[in-house]
């Protein structure tokens, strides 16, 4: 399988479990459907990305939490108790997607 197909395939799982929550609190579609589409190209950015100097397991933690900072910059202005949330979520998430490229991509 190609890695644009796999990466893919990885955006939509990971975008998946980000929204599982989102679903069972009953937030509002606009915010679940940004959620989605953010941790979707999130991890498509991160199968397609290196950066030099950087180990490959800390990769994606960091870009996910780069790719997060804007987010959390709107949310926070307005309410700062989800930061710690979205901030673990951009972490973990985005380090799971960085594990999958490393050995799925290679």
């Amino acid at each position: 399988m190609s890695t644009l197909t796999l990466s893919v395939l990885a955006g939509l799982g990971i975008g998946v479990v980000d929204i599982l929550p989102m679903l069972k609190q009953k937030l509002p579609r606009y915010t679940i459907v940004a959620a989605f589409i953010h941790y979707f190209v999130m991890t498509v950015v991160i199968f397609h990305t290196r950066i030099p100097g950087l180990p490959w397991w800390l990769q994606g933690g960091v870009l996910g939490l780069a790719l997060m900072l804007p987010m959390l910059i709107h949310v926070g202005h307005d309410d700062k108790k989800p930061l710690p949330i979205i901030t673990a979520n951009a972490v973990i998430l985005g380090s799971l997607a960085g594990v999958l490229a490393h050995w799925l991509a290679g």
